[in-house]
């Protein structure tokens, strides 16, 4: 698919360029907004304060509304490994979905095609890393739920975007629900914090921290419980996010 994108500028971003090699991550956000027009207006409002640098319609129309070298208000109060502030890092992506308010719903395969093809052309641009390719609720797993559950996080890491466990399915059901000792849990924890998540998010709000790695890396099951699936999951995700 050739890359069309369409221009609707942003007036929320610091004025200051930044280096191309500042340019790290990609972040995945859903609008959770009712209306797709309410969301392209919303973030290219003045008074709203916030931005993305790209916006994916319903359509996979893309537009850009904040140029990559300008830092947009897309992360807020984020984290990562020894990041924080991601905005500084990042260039964010917006995706049009109702989100988890407003009757959440799967992304479009038009919409997937358009996530797959900027980000490969991002990925190339500024050489970014598959492990830096992160969803809102990764970055910010106490504030935040987008992309959410929905978002084809196996199937972009089978398009080589992102990382993905790629562990046996089958295998792994049969170890959902299964109870873990408190040492166990507490190398589920620590491995989570060796992959990138936020040590305070995990000492404040731990129930939101393992249901945000679940909707990332087990998304059939959101329950905020550690089992023994959600270990293994994780023993296997260290390789990947070192």
């Amino acid at each position: 698919m050739a890359l069309k994108i369409d221009l609707n500028y942003s007036p929320n971003f610091n004025s200051t360029k930044r280096n191309s090699k500042q340019i790290k991550f990609i972040i995945f956000h859903y609008t959770g907004m009712k209306k797709e027009t309410e969301a392209i207006k919303k973030l290219t409002r003045i008074k709203s304060n916030v931005s993305s640098h790209y916006f994916i319609k319903n359509n996979g129309d893309v537009i850009l509304m904040v140029p990559d070298l300008y830092i947009a208000w897309h992360a807020g109060k984020s984290s990562w490994k020894n990041f924080k502030s991601l905005n500084k890092y990042s260039i964010g992506i917006e995706i049009n979905n109702p989100g988890h308010q407003f009757k959440y719903k799967k992304y479009s395969p038009k919409q997937i095609n358009s996530i797959i093809s900027l980000s490969k052309f991002l990925i190339k641009k500024y050489k970014i890393k598959k492990k830096n390719i992160l969803g809102h609720s990764d970055i910010s797993p106490n504030r935040k739920k987008d992309p959410g559950e929905k978002f084809p996080w196996k199937y972009l890491s089978k398009k080589k975007i992102c990382h993905w466990h790629d562990l046996d399915e089958k295998k792994l059901l049969n170890e959902r629900n299964k109870n873990l000792s408190e040492l166990d849990k507490k190398i589920f924890i620590q491995n989570l914090i060796k992959i990138g998540y936020s040590k305070q998010v995990g000492k404040k709000n731990l129930n939101l921290l393992i249901k945000n790695f679940q909707r990332r890396f087990r998304q059939k099951l959101i329950n905020g419980s550690i089992d023994k699936e959600c270990l293994l999951i994780s023993k296997k995700l260290l390789k990947k996010f070192k």
